[in-house]
């Protein structure tokens, strides 16, 4: 598969999780400007553009923003610095090692079926999400 044009900005998220599948509900409620596009772990964008992943045991949400991947609480923290509101002041925790802030960011990520549920499927995009969804 090849992606003809890819965006600045891509959140690739956990498609069987009910937390991640909130966590994009969120950011989408906060980027009036629609800059940040979505792709499942499970899909075939992300299989593309990160192989590296074992889309059988996914990270919780990855980040791809002007070229350059975020993992884990980099990830959620520079998510965070592109949304409307107060949401980028989050960004300050940057300044905290990341094995400090994974040390958070892996007990969420390691218990998010138990604590959120899991879904059978991935996130189905309404007509009007669809232009943001890559597969």
């Amino acid at each position: 598969m090849d992606i003809p044009q890819l965006p600045e900005r891509i959140l690739f998220f956990d498609g069987l999780c009910h937390f991640c599948n909130g966590s994009v509900q969120f950011t989408q409620k906060r980027d009036p400007h629609k800059r940040i596009f979505y792709s499942p772990l499970q899909g075939e964008t992300a299989k593309q553009l990160l192989p590296q992943l074992d889309p059988g045991n996914p990270e919780s949400v990855v980040y791809r923003r002007k070229g350059v991947t975020y993992y884990k609480s980099s990830a959620a923290l520079r998510i965070a610095q592109d949304l409307n509101g107060l949401w980028p002041v989050f960004s300050i925790l940057l300044l905290v090692p990341a094995f400090i802030r994974n040390l958070v960011y892996d007990l969420i990520a390691r218990n998010r079926y138990a604590w959120f549920g899991k879904r059978d499927t991935c996130k189905i995009p309404n007509a009007e999400e669809k232009r943001q969804f890559l597969a």
